[in-house]
């Protein structure tokens, strides 16, 4: 795992992969590659030799150096030194100018990953499993510095990049855009991945072509959103059918749960530059001197076998170093959750003849959801008055989870802390504590406003609140809401020293409850992100349980997020429903992929239900540690044409596999469906029962090769395939 670094070249080994960038006329970093790992020594500063390309009559060059930087591939890019592409950094200097040049000052090197102050990040617990090599660039008229660093970590293929901006001289600098990263790689024959859709319809696979001009994926709404997630991949050498398993991939993934930016540029130079971090739009900082402004890091990836490669590398290095705590490697419970069944009109005693029906199918924990506090009846009041509703609840919180502690589950509580409704007492006395501009109308979205996290009176207020009811009773699972997005502020970059407040109080309130699992959730998936992993190691992937569409979701939502982070139940279903698609078989498999429960009301389950999910939670405790933490392969597309879906996990010692498939469309005499696993071991024979029930050995060479026949018109199968001593060769 070296990072090899002299005064003016320097390459960073990963697992497979090189990246390799230098000094250019002793000023300029100067990207030079990044791939499959190359032999050492490979000296490639000649690629950046501008002097032997074109010049056009409009490329531009500082006046003393031969650098024409709008040819010049670069690692960090500024305004106003003749690179006329989007810049990483843009400030306006005391003078009032815009210019900066960032010169090469040094470097330092060093064993393990430092944190990033106020920010969540990726880290290594042990400084002997990662690396760290920090470039010190300078502006020399006004002294600010940007010190860019690089992470690499032991056994991954991933590299985790972000910006310190540093003013060391006399004066304000007003940043505009504090980028994070940028990075110029050569050629214009890529494709743009990206993760888009809605409330409901979360991460949908688009990919583009990059063409001359600028592609910008991106959140304007205060949180990383489900319009868009803070990711980008730039395919090359393979087509749309073929991308998961061919081509190269390079992926960028954002530490950040506020608003973001990721651009991509194509350049009439025959480059394409990837750049990303905050948002610049309605973002201003002004740095004092003496000050710094850290950049959230991007975590950067490539895989040389498309997009199967890049999960491979994102989904371990997410689980074992961003997500913390007891429960990253710890087997997630399986839950009933009373939303779908009750809403917010629910008594003691219907919930728990809901937790004695889950109890009674083999769950583990019961998570009561919104209606608990204040007056809540409806959406219209009562969020910031965290106080239990003695009419639902005449025992309290304590009593209910003792209740249902008898019944052998674990009590869970859903919580929205960042928010505050205009009907509370909060509210009534502090109207002041909410995000708004004085003297213009509040935006309300769900009859609900945000709480000013940037105050230190918000926070410890919400920090006091929340500790109190974990104190009050047994509760051993937080899902933690957020229902509305940012659309005013009270000056420019509020939006960002929010944010920056919410990570404090999910700091302090998750370090202060190490044994409570914690659980994101925005309206489902609106706040799917890397930031909100490092507080809480899961995420409600989408308030949409629909079967077929959860594939969809679930398959988007892999491409970078391992299966431990995604958490997905059975949702309401009509009782005796068993249409294609509509019947509990399928609901349930396209559930035990992931972090599996039931959102729905099993008190009303007709005894064959009832028999059915006494099955389906026996098989997913026998799966449960191979698909929460297997390698995951995607097989199938959802978003091909046909309507197929699969995926399969496999235990690290493959050992043992699980594979499901998905059909969200019947067939009429269509073809043969072959599905080709991955992620096996060529040489063991595997044991499994086949779709007719007949039990069967493969090798697993004949499995990833010749494939599997899947039987047509079934909506969802499943198979387990395990490699008993008896028939390993």
């Amino acid at each position: 795992m070296p990072i090899i670094a002299t005064e003016n070249y320097f390459r960073l080994d990963t697992k497979t992969t090189s990246y390799i960038f230098c000094v250019h006329k002793e000023k300029y970093l100067a990207h030079l590659y990044w791939g499959r790992r190359l032999p050492e020594p490979s000296n490639l500063a000649h690629l950046v030799d501008t002097e032997i390309t074109r010049r056009p009559s409009f490329t531009t060059n500082i006046i003393g150096s031969p650098a024409y930087l709008e040819d010049t591939p670069l690692e960090f890019a500024c305004c106003g030194t003749g690179d006329n592409r989007e810049p990483v950094f843009h400030a306006v200097n005391p003078d009032g100018s815009t210019v900066c040049e960032f010169c090469y000052e040094g470097y330092h090197l060093s064993s393990g990953k430092p944190k990033l102050e106020g920010l969540p990040a990726t880290y290594s617990e042990n400084p002997g499993e990662s690396q760290t090599l920090e470039i010190i660039t300078k502006d020399p008229r006004t002294g600010l510095r940007a010190i860019l660093s690089y992470s690499i970590f032991d056994g991954s293929d991933a590299i985790a990049r972000s910006i310190r901006y540093k003013n060391s001289g006399s004066e304000i600098v007003e940043i505009l855009n504090p980028g994070s990263m940028g990075i110029d790689l050569w050629g214009l024959d890529y494709k743009i991945l990206h993760l888009h859709g809605d409330h409901m319809r979360e991460r949908n696979v688009e990919v583009v072509p990059v063409t001359n001009g600028l592609y910008s994926i991106e959140s304007k709404r205060g949180h990383s959103s489900h319009m868009q997630n803070p990711f980008v991949a730039l395919l090359r050498g393979t087509d749309e059918a073929n991308m998961e398993h061919s081509g190269e991939a390079f992926g960028f993934s954002l530490v950040y749960s506020g608003n973001f930016r990721a651009i991509v540029e194509g350049s009439r130079g025959g480059s394409t530059r990837v750049a990303m971090g905050i948002n610049p739009f309605n973002f201003h900082w002004l740095l004092a001197p003496g000050g710094t402004f850290q950049t959230p890091e991007v975590v950067l990836a490539y895989s040389a076998s498309g997009l199967d490669g890049l999960s491979a590398v994102y989904h371990p290095l997410y689980r074992s170093c961003l997500c913390r705590g007891k429960f990253k490697d710890k087997q997630r419970p399986m839950l009933i959750n009373n939303w779908e069944a009750t809403g917010m009109h629910f008594t003691e005693k219907k919930i728990l003849e809901i937790a004695k029906a889950g109890a009674e199918i083999g769950l583990e924990l019961l998570v009561l959801d919104d209606g608990w506090f204040g007056h809540r009846d409806n959406d219209l009041s009562s969020l910031g008055d965290w106080v239990v509703n003695k009419e639902k609840l005449p025992n309290g919180l304590s009593g209910l989870a003792h209740n249902t502690n008898s019944l052998g589950l674990q009590f869970g509580l859903w919580f929205e802390p960042e928010m505050v409704s205009p009907d509370s007492d909060l509210y009534r006395a502090h109207p002041d504590y909410c995000l708004h501009a004085e003297g213009r109308p509040r935006t309300e979205g769900r009859n609900q406003l945000v709480l000013d996290f940037s105050k230190p009176e918000v926070r410890e207020l919400v920090i006091s609140s929340v500790t109190d009811i974990l104190h009050s009773a047994n509760i051993t699972y937080v899902k933690w809401d957020c229902n509305r997005n940012i659309n005013e502020t009270a000056y420019l970059g509020h939006a960002h020293k929010h944010m920056l407040g919410v990570y404090e109080v999910m700091e302090k309130i998750t370090s202060a409850f190490p044994d409570v699992l914690f659980e994101g959730c925005s309206g489902g998936g609106g706040r799917f992100d890397p930031g909100m992993l490092y507080y809480m190691p899961q995420t409600w992937t989408s308030d949409n349980t629909d079967p077929v569409d959860r594939i969809k979701i679930q398959h988007g939502t892999s491409i970078v997020y391992p299966p431990s982070s995604m958490v997905a139940h059975i949702g309401r279903t009509e009782t005796g429903k068993h249409e294609f698609n509509q019947s509990l078989h399928f609901r349930a498999l396209v559930a035990m992929c992931f972090n599996f429960g039931f959102q729905l009301d099993l008190s009303n389950f007709s005894d064959e239900e009832k028999e059915q999910s006494k099955e389906y939670v026996k098989t997913y405790r026998k799966i449960r540690e191979v698909v929460q933490f297997g390698d995951f392969h995607r097989l199938e597309s959802p978003f091909a044409p046909d309507g197929y879906a699969s995926w399969i996990a496999v235990r690290q010692d493959k050992a043992k596999a699980v594979a499901f498939f998905f059909q969200t469309r019947p067939h009429r005499n269509g073809p043969d469906r072959r599905v080709r696993l991955r992620g096996l071991d060529p040489g063991k024979q595997y044991l499994f029962n086949s779709f007719d029930g007949s039990a069967c050995v493969r090798f697993g060479a004949e499995l990833m090769e010749a494939g599997l026949k899947v039987p047509m018109n079934e909506d969802a199968t499943m198979i387990i395939l395990e490699t008993p001593r008896k028939y390993n060769p």
